[in-house]
């Protein structure tokens, strides 16, 4: 710059060039002795500033470090509220669940209480129970009282343990064994309830019977009643123990007839009794059939063909008579025709045991048909009875176990009605056939000892006879 300067200067006037260049370095110098003195005052108050500045930003880095120092503090102070605000919606979530499960089991415990209450005990906690059960759908009470009617139902059931050790008493009323509605005491000893009336007219066993609202009174052989009525009266005496705690007489009057099964069975069980009973009665009429049915005696052949062997027609045809049934029958067309060819005499006598078959065999059929078909009765009639018990099921739900099981039960009914049937025709129709096979073996035999007999006497060595039916 101090170069074009001193250009400038010297261009105008055209100067000696030793006074422009003496012009320039001197006009040179004052402005590099300006500038020295300007950058000296500037250093100057540069190293005046500086420390202040250096002290400053000393001040604002400590500020930068505390504010860091700060924000890491914060940071860990947000990261512990975020773990312990975590930590207590655990801890909230947690109690509502706990919350949750002591409200479903205090609802659980009262509808167990009133299932395990006696039906005499009802009337005395309906109420308490009823305000518990309908707390939960109480929209002007809180969790509070909510909770609090179900734990006065807590109360109640520990007041009522208490109160049944030793045995306990209190008044009520009752069915009488003539349906009569009559008050009186009861007494509760254990799971067991007695009954006793005011005068001790009504008293015995208390039961809850299906289709009655009110406890029913199941009266006790042997005056064991009065000692009811002095438990009530006094606090003392004897009281009946059932072992089976009264499943020995649910039981008894659980047993069914034979006729309740087959009304059970309806209309499916009465076919498969009917089918039964001709079964029976085919079953005796065949067996008298076949039993008495007459078979001659190997003695008895053995005199006709003697009489034959001498030759005496008629007193062999008499003693063939003298045999019953068709085995006579048998050896009488034997004698007539001892004198025909064997295979002509074999006919014969085999052409009476095929007129014989059909009536040893007759209704043995109907056996085997009634054996198969009384199993397919019954398992039709379980099928349209639990066919109606899942269309009750459909109407009325699952609620009530005991209709269901036996709405089972009775459908099972025909399936056993069959299987009675069944077996005894069965084992029945095998002993008929084979005692009607060995009659019919019988007459085969008895024919082939004739026609052997016979053959005997035409060809073999008897003297005397033979010669009387020689074979034509």
């Amino acid at each position: 710059m101090a170069t074009v300067s001193a250009l400038a200067w010297l261009a105008p006037g055209q100067a000696h060039p030793e006074e422009s260049f003496d012009a320039a370095r001197a006009a040179a110098a004052q402005r590099l002795e300006r500038a020295l003195e300007e950058l000296g005052s500037t250093r100057n108050r540069i190293a005046k500033e500086k420390i202040p500045l250096s002290r400053a930003v000393s001040a604002l880095e400590d500020e930068v470090l505390a504010l860091r120092r700060e924000r890491a503090r914060l940071l860990e102070i947000r990261d512990s509220r975020t773990i312990d605000l975590s930590s207590l919606r655990r801890q909230v979530e947690s109690l509502e669940t706990q919350e949750d499960f002591v409200n479903s089991r205090l609802n659980e415990f009262v509808r167990d209480f009133e299932g395990r209450l006696d039906i005499s005990e009802l009337p005395q906690y309906q109420e308490l129970t009823a305000a518990a059960k309908l707390s939960e759908k109480n929209a002007n009470l809180d969790a509070a009282g909510k909770r609090a009617a179900q734990l006065r139902v807590v109360d109640a059931a520990l007041q009522r343990l208490r109160e049944q050790l030793g045995g306990q008493s209190y008044a009520g009323e009752a069915l009488s064994p003539d349906g009569v509605l009559t008050p009186g005491t009861f007494v509760a000893m254990g799971p067991t309830v007695f009954f006793t009336s005011e005068d001790g007219g009504v008293s015995g066993l208390v039961e809850n019977q299906l289709n009655a609202a009110d406890p029913v009174v199941v009266p006790l052989p042997g005056g064991l009643g009065s000692g009811i009525l002095a438990i009530a009266s006094t606090g003392q005496g004897v009281l009946p123990f059932d072992a089976t705690l009264g499943k020995a007489l649910k039981k008894e009057k659980a047993r069914k007839s034979m006729v309740d099964h087959v009304r059970a069975g309806g209309v499916v069980g009465y076919v498969i009794i009917a089918l039964g009973a001709a079964a029976l009665l085919l079953t005796a009429f065949k067996s008298r059939e076949i039993l008495g049915f007459p078979v001659a005696q190997p003695g008895e052949i053995d005199t006709v063909l003697d009489e034959l062997a001498k030759g005496n027609h008629e007193a062999a045809r008499w003693q063939a008579q003298r045999v019953d049934g068709v085995a006579g029958e048998m050896l009488a067309t034997g004698v007539d025709h001892a004198g025909e060819k064997r295979g002509v005499l074999e006919e014969l006598l085999f052409e009476k045991i095929l007129a014989v078959r059909p009536s040893l065999e007759r209704f043995l059929p109907f056996l085997a048909i009634t054996a198969a078909a009384a199993p397919l009765l019954g398992l039709l009639g379980t099928v349209i009875g639990m066919i109606k018990t899942f269309q009750l099921i459909t109407i009325f739900g699952t609620g009530d176990a005991k209709s269901l099981s036996s709405g089972i039960s009775e459908a099972l009914v025909t399936t056993a009605l069959g299987l009675i049937v069944a077996i005894p025709t069965l084992v029945l129709h095998g002993a008929l056939s084979r005692l009607a096979k060995r009659k019919l073996g019988l007459l085969e035999q008895l024919s082939v000892a004739f026609v052997n007999g016979v053959a005997a006497i035409r060809h073999g060595p008897s003297p005397t006879g033979y010669e009387d039916f020689p074979e034509r």
